[in-house]
Formats: C-alpha cells, sequence, structure tokens
C-alpha cells in the first residue's frame, strides 16, 4: 500500500458492499483499480472469483499487466479482467441454445452485416431512396445501444422511415438467427434477454464472481448497466470507478445517469472521492474546477493539485482561423527551440473533424512533424480529392486519376464495364482519357445511360471552364452543378457524419478563400499545387506521419485518457465549442460539452492555451463569431448557477 494517498487506500482497503469511486482526471484511478484487485487476493479472495470490466482490450490488457507485476510469478491464478463485448461472448456461448441460436454462432462484421441490410430490404420492398443498407443499421444500432428489442422498436417510432426500420430490424433479427449469427450489437442485447428471460441462468452467472469492479462506468450504455446490476445483485460486492465529469460519449448510448444515481441503486453504498491529481499543475486545474462547476448535474468534486501551481494558461483571441493556426503553430515553433523540448510534448485539440486543416497547412509550411491522431489527414479525405480532382479537369489539367475518380462520383450511369472499356481504349490506341469522354477523338460505341453521363459530366466541366467571376464563387458553383450535396447525403445516412462530410466540402472552399485572398495573382494551378503537394515529398510526408516525435492534433474525445506536457485548445466559439447540436436540445447537450471541454483542458500538465476566432469562413466568406460561452465560464465574467440558488 506504499505510495498510496489517503483516500486511494480508502477505495482500496473497501473490501465488501457497494463501493463508487469517483476518479477525477489524473488522480490515479487505474492505479487503484489494480491495488485493489491485488488487496482482495491477499484477503483471501480466490484470483478466478474477481470479474474486473473495462471499455477496450487496451485498458484490459494493461491492468493484466500492472497486476501481473504486483502480485508476481509465484501467483499462477489470476482476476479474470475483460471487455463488456468479451465477456458477454463467453456467457453467450454457454447459454445462448436457450434463445435459440446454436452455441457456435457466428458474429457478422459490418461487411456481413450490410448484406444482410441490403437483402432484407429487398425482401420488404423498400427502395435506397426511403432506405438505405446504412441508415437502417444506424437506427437499428441505436435501438439496440438502449436495450429496445424488435417489439418494442415499433413503439419508438415517429417517422415513416423509423417505421420502415422498425419492419426491417424484426426481419433483420429473424434472418440473423435462422443463420446462427450475431452482430456486435446483440452480444450486449442478447445477454440482457439471457439474463430477463433465464433467471437461473442470471444466478449461475452472477455466482461465478464474489467481486465486480467496473472502470469508466460514466460510459456505459442500458444493456451494459443491465448486465452490471444482474451480476452484483446477489453477494452486492459492486466496485465502480468512474468520474461523472468526463462522461464524453452519450451520442454513442452512454448515459451519465448511471453513475449519477449509483447512490440510489445501492442504497448503502460508500463513495469515495479521488481528488488529488497528479498530472496537471495547480493553475490549470483551478480553471478546469471554475469551467465544471457550471454544470449542475455532477457529484460534488474539487481536483487538487499534488503540485506547484505553475504557468496561468493563456486565453487568447485572434482575428480569423488562419492568424489562429499560424500563431499557435509559430508559438509551438518558438517553443521547440528551447532546450529539452520535443514535438510530442504538444497536443493541438478541436471539437470536430473538419477543424485541423489551417492547422495541418501551417505545420506543413513550417516543416514541423505532426500526426493527426484518430483521422485520417484532411487532405486524404475523399470529399476533398473528388473536389479537388473536378478543380483539375476544370483547369485543363485531367490526369488519368482524376478522371477516374470524377467519372461517375456522384453517380452519372457510367458504370465499372464501361470504365473498363474506356481505360482499353484509351491504353490501347494511345489516348487521352478525357478526350475519349468529352468525345473529341474516336469513341468506342457504349450503353446510352454510359453517354450520356459523360456528356453532363463534359458540359458541367465546359460550364465552370468558361463562367467568370472569383475562384471561390466558380467553385462553388461547380460543387452545385454535379449536386456533390446530394452524393454526400447518399454515402453517409447518419445525420452527424452527414454534416461533418459537408463541412470538409466547406473547407476546400475556405482554403481556396484564404489563398485568393493572400497572393496577388491567384489561379487554380498554384492552389492545387500547393494542397496537392504541401510543400513536401509524399515519401517524407508518409514517414513524418509514422514518426511518433510529432505534434498530436486530435479531437477532444480522441484525446480523453492522455496527458501531454502542452495543450493548445483550439476554436472556442459558439457553434463549434458548444457544438450547435447541442444548443439545440435540453441542458443536457451544454453539460456534456463543457465535460468534454474540461476533458480537454485536464489533458494539460504544465501549459494550456484556449483560443477563438473573431472571424470565421463560412464557404469562402468571413462572418463574426460568438465568443464560447465556456470562455466567459472559464474567466470569470458568467454567473455561477450554484451560487444563484443560494
Amino acid at each position: 500500500m506504499t505510495g498510496l494517498n489517503p483516500a486511494q487506500a480508502d477505495a482500496v482497503n473497501t473490501l465488501s458492499g457497494p463501493l463508487l469511486v469517483l476518479a477525477g482526471a489524473g488522480t490515479g484511478k487505474t492505479r487503484v483499480i489494480t491495488f485493489r484487485m491485488s488487496r482482495l487476493i491477499q484477503s483471501g479472495i480466490e484470483p478466478q472469483r474477481i470479474l474486473g470490466v473495462t471499455f477496450t482490450n487496451k485498458a484490459a490488457t494493461e491492468m493484466q499487466e500492472r497486476l501481473q507485476s504486483m502480485l508476481g510469478s509465484g501467483q499462477s491464478d489470476r482476476p479474470f479482467i475483460s471487455t463488456f463485448h468479451s465477456l458477454c461472448v463467453r456467457i453467450l456461448r454457454r447459454h445462448i441454445e436457450v434463445l435459440g441460436y446454436p452455441a457456435r454462432f457466428t458474429i457478422y462484421n459490418r461487411g456481413d452485416q450490410e448484406a444482410l441490410a441490403r437483402s432484407v430490404l429487398r425482401e420488404i420492398k423498400v427502395s435506397d431512396t426511403l432506405l438505405s443498407p446504412s441508415q437502417l443499421l444506424y437506427i437499428i444500432g441505436d435501438w439496440k445501444n438502449r436495450s429496445i428489442g424488435t417489439e418494442q422498436a415499433v413503439l419508438q417510432c415517429d417517422t415513416d422511415r423509423e417505421h420502415l426500420a422498425a419492419v426491417g430490424y424484426r426481419r433483420y433479427q429473424q434472418s440473423l438467427k435462422s443463420k446462427g449469427a450475431v452482430d456486435f450489437d446483440d452480444l450486449l442485447l442478447l445477454t440482457g434477454d439471457l439474463f430477463d428471460q433465464e433467471p437461473e441462468i442470471r444466478q449461475q452467472e452472477a455466482a461465478t464472481f464474489d467481486h465486480l469492479l467496473i472502470d469508466e462506468y460514466q460510459d456505459t450504455n442500458l444493456s451494459q448497466y443491465q448486465i452490471v446490476s444482474a451480476l452484483a445483485d446477489g453477494h452486492r460486492n459492486l466496485c465502480v470507478v468512474g468520474d461523472d465529469d468526463q462522461s464524453i460519449y452519450g451520442w454513442r448510448g452512454a448515459e451519465v445517469e448511471h453513475i449519477l444515481r449509483f447512490h440510489h441503486d445501492w442504497p448503502d453504498a460508500k463513495v469515495v472521492r479521488l481528488e488529488e491529481n497528479y498530472r496537471c499543475t495547480g493553475a490549470i486545474l483551478e480553471l478546469a474546477n471554475s469551467l465544471i462547476g457550471f454544470n449542475q448535474t455532477r457529484h460534488e468534486k474539487v481536483l487538487r493539485a499534488a503540485r506547484g501551481n505553475g504557468e496561468a494558461p493563456r486565453i487568447v483571441q485572434y482575428p480569423n482561423e488562419e492568424k489562429e493556426a499560424s500563431e499557435t503553430v509559430y508559438s509551438i515553433r518558438r517553443r521547440l527551440e528551447q532546450p529539452g523540448t520535443e514535438p510530442r510534448d504538444f497536443a493541438i485539440l478541436f471539437r470536430t473533424n473538419e477543424q485541423p486543416r489551417p492547422f495541418e497547412t501551417e505545420l506543413r509550411k513550417a516543416r514541423l512533424p505532426y500526426v493527426l491522431v484518430g483521422g485520417m489527414s484532411f487532405f486524404d479525405r475523399k470529399e476533398v480529392k473528388d473536389i479537388l480532382a473536378y478543380m483539375k479537369i476544370v483547369e485543363g489539367s485531367a490526369d488519368e486519376i482524376s478522371v477516374l475518380r470524377v467519372l461517375n462520383s456522384p453517380p452519372r450511369g457510367i458504370g465499372k464495364k464501361t470504365i473498363e472499356q474506356l481505360m482499353d481504349h484509351s491504353l490501347t490506341n494511345g489516348l487521352d482519357l478525357w478526350a475519349i469522354v468529352e468525345g473529341t477523338v474516336n469513341r468506342p460505341s457504349f450503353p446510352a445511360n454510359a453517354v450520356r453521363g459523360m456528356q453532363r459530366l463534359t458540359k458541367v466541366v465546359r460550364d465552370s471552364r468558361n463562367q467568370k467571376g472569383s475562384m471561390v464563387s466558380r467553385t462553388k458553383a461547380l460543387i452545385e452543378a454535379i449536386d456533390y450535396r446530394a452524393e454526400v447525403d447518399r454515402l453517409y445516412p447518419e445525420n452527424n457524419e452527414r454534416e461533418a462530410r459537408w463541412n470538409v466540402v466547406e473547407q476546400i472552399v475556405n482554403a481556396l478563400g484564404e489563398y485568393e485572398s493572400s497572393v496577388a495573382k491567384p489561379s487554380f494551378t498554384e492552389f492545387l499545387d500547393r494542397v496537392l503537394l504541401g510543400d513536401q515529398d509524399p515519401q517524407e510526408e508518409k514517414e513524418r506521419q509514422l514518426n511518433k516525435n510529432a505534434i498530436l492534433l486530435m479531437t477532444m474525445h480522441s484525446a480523453k485518457g492522455l496527458e501531454f506536457p502542452e495543450v493548445y485548445i483550439v476554436g472556442l466559439e459558439e457553434g463549434i465549442l458548444p457544438h450547435h447540436r447541442s444548443l439545440e436540445g435540453d441542458q443536457r447537450g451544454v453539460e456534456e460539452e463543457r465535460r468534454l471541454c474540461y476533458v480537454g483542458i485536464t489533458r494539460a500538465q504544465e501549459k494550456l492555451t484556449l483560443s477563438m476566432s473573431l472571424t470565421r469562413r463560412k464557404w469562402g466568406k468571413s462572418r463574426d463569431t460568438i465568443p464560447s460561452r465556456f470562455l466567459y465560464e472559464l474567466t470569470g465574467q458568467a454567473d455561477h448557477p450554484n451560487y444563484a440558488q443560494r
């Protein structure tokens, strides 16, 4: 027990009954879990009677390794530590036959699910325009995350699309069952069904363990919550560890209420607060505490620094997002000139996936190594490549790759066989591929639909070449002419992703607007060169991406669980953070956004900078922004709701 603070020791030495460990950011959560398991074993509990559950294989492996080093090689038995899904697979392998599935059931991957959904929609005679396979799977997945079966789903429907999805859901589940298969979400849903329908099996599984430890309890969805409750109901030796202030996954089914009402579910529960933070300086924690205090639905806790006060965080306003990016990168570059500072010491955190584009541009200019974590580079995205390919053809640089990229994107009746014919004709006769499409050279016989598609594409390109006006206005007209919005809607049925993808298209226009306003004689050719080359050799760029000693760009969601000496949180504006979707509903959405900002702040160990832009481009035009409400809360310029109640 050497090295534990009083609160940690209290959690570790509480060996029976329900226990809620409120583990604030950087307070040694994993240390407490592994020490507590070790202490249970020392007290005489058989290791195999202890179950630890977490959310990722990485976290489970880390716990196993830490525990092994503590127990030593002489201890052969180990607690069972797994993810929720792995635990449910083990349970279902033993008992799923009572639900009518074979013991050797197959788990479908996404490709299998897409194929089955497509088949189901054909059977119920629903066209892609009404409900696509991916749309059906998204709606089904949302129902399963909320532990809603096929019977209850019918009662949940508000729209025609949802009613169709409910019919598809029933047929989809019937088809899975007839094939002896389950999907990933079924692992949780069917385990819950098993426990509901078969009390003897539930008691048998619950009797397998005498102690349960659940990590990241604030991230549990309804199915996981019900499974945990069922397994712990008999012995009541349930320890859950988490932090309601870091509950940021409501959009994928997590319910912060589970950790908030733990004392209601288990009235005799002991609550231990871990508030001593070993990560951040006192000045950073003061900022974090002042922000999260504005959330009204939370467990009361205040993080205290185990180290010095440190440097005060900076809050900076910039005239626009280009200046925000350039000054942020300049600040990092200057810091890197100091001895002992490495690129890996820096993280730039943002709310949405389309935000890093100007930062990538500035980092490329400065030739600083960076890695975009949790997503591909802005310049590698499908939407960027599509629009840039169109721009190249309009500009007269119709290389083969660009032509092949745009031929049937968006769909215009030019199928795979026609494209193969085009390629064969081009290679055999040494003809330019775009010239064949335009019909300015001898063209073989193609299906009428394909010919009409080529004519439409050729007209769009010709019209764009003849159009007058700025590069921004011409590009916006091109995007409208090919109806690229409809293509985005077709490919991405889920609202959030569809919006994010369309924002990427907007970012291309914004980048063009920035370029056009920054040079005396702008040209598409120079812009394309700048974007496509990025001042870097492609191989060098690839090596740079793989180099771990690099500045990290990531969303605040991706940054959870990580820490960095120096952190920059950018884009603190209304509509970005908090995100505009959170402003459309009740207060819960804004509270989750505030928790997300809190997570970002508590990633910083030594230095923290928060920034906003006073203007931001929308479709190439500069628009005024509104500072994030969180900035007012952080700087003491907003009324504290807790004070208002007194």
